[in-house]
């Protein structure tokens, strides 16, 4: 598991600037994956906790952020800054979408807040995605799935929250660790942790 050394407390220009682009650029990103989910809602008729299946992507800035910046906060900034900017953008479920962001990077926050932010491994940046995914799940069966049967209920619960683990989660490692290979994060704790990481 990576350690790095202690936090660093304040955030730096560079943090807040980077962060924010991260999280409207994934606001655009949440646009296209919005209009897939509503595409692929016919595939899934059958039985829709399955759709669950690719909910992971509208939870990567939760994980990303924090893991290109390491600073508190960065989760929830991070999800949040990403919801903002799909609503602004037009998501479909409007305003809420800032409550799922406040859920979802919250959670996650706490996964890392955990860590004392200094553990910035593959277990970690999993544990952060699988959480961010319970709370969109508890967020999802509370506002739009409350009829649903128990059975389907957990088995909704048992595809987003994998993934959200895994796509979120795994997915944002090694997207790190891909653009720490190429230099763009040298001025950041996650280019100078590769070996580690």
């Amino acid at each position: 598991m990576t350690q790095s050394r202690a936090p660093q407390e304040g955030w730096r220009l560079v943090d807040v600037v980077v962060a924010a682009v991260l999280g409207v650029a994934f606001g655009a990103v949440f646009q296209g994956w919005n209009l897939l989910w509503a595409a692929t809602a016919p595939a899934f008729a059958a039985l829709p906790p399955l759709q669950g299946l690719i909910y992971g992507v509208w939870l990567l800035p939760a994980v990303l952020v924090p893991l290109v910046v390491r600073r508190p906060g960065a989760a929830l900034f991070g999800e949040l800054v990403a919801a903002s900017a799909s609503a602004l953008f037009g998501a479909p479920w409007g305003l809420l979408t800032i409550v799922y962001g406040l859920m979802q990077g919250g959670a996650a926050e706490i996964v890392f807040a955990a860590g004392l932010y200094r553990r910035w491994g593959v277990v970690v940046v999993v544990l952060a995605g699988a959480a961010a995914g319970g709370a969109a799940v508890l967020l999802d069966l509370a506002l739009y799935y409350p009829a649903w049967e128990a059975g389907w209920q957990i088995a909704y619960a048992a595809v987003v929250i994998p993934s959200a683990a895994i796509i979120a989660g795994a997915g944002a490692w090694l997207l790190v660790r891909s653009l720490a290979r190429t230099g763009v994060l040298a001025g950041f704790p996650a280019g100078r942790d590769l070996p580690r990481i």
